[in-house]
């Protein structure tokens, strides 16, 4: 029997504001616990909250990078349940039928699939469960009331295995990111992956039961979550076991999961517009003021790279990992850096150098400037690839531009043919037996006859001309 997975992807992100979503606490992660908490977030008798306009705007630019309509009247709504770490009893939400800021809108992969988005929303974040180890649990609630966004994709789900899921979910966090909303530290929980899936026979026109899955830390995990429930479905199914609705955890050291609870239904919320808070309305220059700020986000510059550069797909998802990275790759090319030199050079030695340093591109000694001249050195002719390394290593550590160094360590490249022949004659005849065989058709004595020019030459020859001129001797 063959089945189709498909996939519904909930993502929280924390937004990067100031203060919390209804009231003044600073909004930031870690500290003492519960040192970040008022009457409001504690959800105090006689509390009123008050919406954080710098959040609202936020999810407003991900709803439009992420080419949703914009709801011109939005609610909010009180979900109402009853958990330990939400104080109020209650969850200030968005629900979907009331029109979330942003709906019917896609995310396109580079590879040209569009996921289907079905809202973008705001609302507050829980607080925190501490399990203590001698058994007891306590509650920290900084966390409480930090604006959340909830971004979630389409019924039914244009996701069908867990690579597309991870690709769907490397490339919103993408997104957030370079729009500025969130820093998707996932580690940290500011980004998180809730996936429901459900398995349905090949050829069925209708899903089947969904789990959702929690405790997901990482791409990594979310692949394997997936993976490992849909083969859990499949399995129970074959031996005609019924599978239930229900909320699962992942292990992340034993690499399964795990029941935690038999999954709600929506009208289990009892949903109802939160009578503290005024309905939020959206003006038509607002949303274009909004759209007009959007940077250019990661699809459209993968795509850029690999259309206008001719850069591989790796190379370009090297390139946009980050946006700062990305941002110094195109200062390169603007500066007249050849871009697959400069790529290159910024994926191989200059990444290994700050990784090897402990720093960020942003605190490195080399600039734009630096990489640009380094590639001009090399690709005019004076200085050798090699001889680049090593001015790159002195630059990186000094500061120096590449040009400075190469002229005071006097590294120039020799490109005068007939001094180079000079040493090539020298060569052919200090190795005539390596000659002879080369006349003889064992031309793979070239590389060791260049080896002898270029160290002749203290290193300084160029190697094409080398390998030209010695050639040109041996047909004589």
């Amino acid at each position: 029997m063959g089945f189709v997975v498909s996939v519904g992807m909930e993502v929280h992100a924390e937004l990067l504001t100031k203060t919390k979503m209804f009231c003044g606490c600073p909004n930031a992660f870690g500290g003492e616990v519960n040192t970040r908490v008022c009457p409001v977030c504690l959800g105090l008798p006689g509390s009123l909250p008050v919406i954080n306009r710098a959040a609202v705007r936020h999810v407003l630019a991900t709803a439009l990078a992420l080419n949703c309509s914009i709801a011109r009247r939005s609610l909010f709504h009180r979900k109402n349940y009853f958990y330990p770490d939400l104080p109020k009893g209650y969850q200030i939400s968005q629900y979907e039928e009331t029109n979330p800021i942003g709906y019917h809108g896609h995310l396109e992969l580079p590879t040209g699939k569009r996921i289907g988005i079905k809202r973008v929303h705001l609302e507050e974040d829980t607080g925190k469960l501490l399990h203590l180890p001698d058994g007891r649990s306590g509650i920290d609630y900084n966390r409480a009331g930090v604006p959340l966004m909830e971004i979630v994709t389409d019924f039914p789900p244009d996701i069908h295995s867990s690579e597309e899921a991870k690709q769907y979910l490397q490339y919103l966090r993408l997104t957030l990111i370079y729009l500025g909303v969130c820093d998707g530290k996932m580690e940290q929980g500011s980004l998180r992956c809730e996936p429901n899936i459900s398995i349905a026979e090949e050829g069925s026109k209708s899903l089947g039961v969904k789990t959702e899955l929690k405790n997901l830390g990482s791409f990594k995990a979310v692949a394997l979550g997936i993976q490992h429930e849909a083969e859990r479905m499949e399995a129970a199914v074959a031996k005609g076991e019924t599978l239930r609705q229900e909320t699962r955890g992942w292990d992340e050291k034993a690499e399964r999961s795990y029941p935690m609870r038999v999954k709600e239904f929506e009208s289990d919320y009892r949903y109802f517009p939160d009578p503290d808070l005024p309905p939020m309305k959206f003006e038509d220059a607002f949303i274009e003021e909004v759209r007009n700020s959007l940077p250019e986000l990661p699809t459209a510059r993968h795509r850029r790279y690999t259309s206008s550069f001719g850069l591989s797909d790796y190379d370009a998802e090297l390139l946009i990992a980050e946006p700062a990275w990305a941002e110094f790759f195109d200062a390169c090319v603007n500066k007249g850096g050849e871009p697959k030199a400069v790529c290159n050079w910024m994926n191989g030695d200059f990444a290994k150098m700050l990784n090897e340093s402990g720093t960020v591109v942003s605190e490195s000694r080399i600039t734009p400037d630096h990489l640009a001249d380094l590639v001009a050195l090399v690709s005019s002719g004076q200085i050798s690839g090699k001889m680049a390394k090593e001015v790159f290593e002195t630059s990186f550590a000094t500061g120096q531009m590449p040009r400075d160094i190469a002229q005071k360590q006097g590294l120039s490249q020799l490109s005068d043919k007939e001094a180079i022949r000079k040493i090539v004659i020298a060569v052919l005849n200090e190795n005539a037996d390596s000659a002879q065989k080369y006349r003889s058709g064992k031309t793979g004595v070239l590389g060791f006859l260049v080896g002898k020019v270029i160290q002749q030459s203290s290193g300084r020859a160029n190697p094409q001309l080398v390998n030209e001129l010695l050639i040109e001797e041996l047909k004589r």
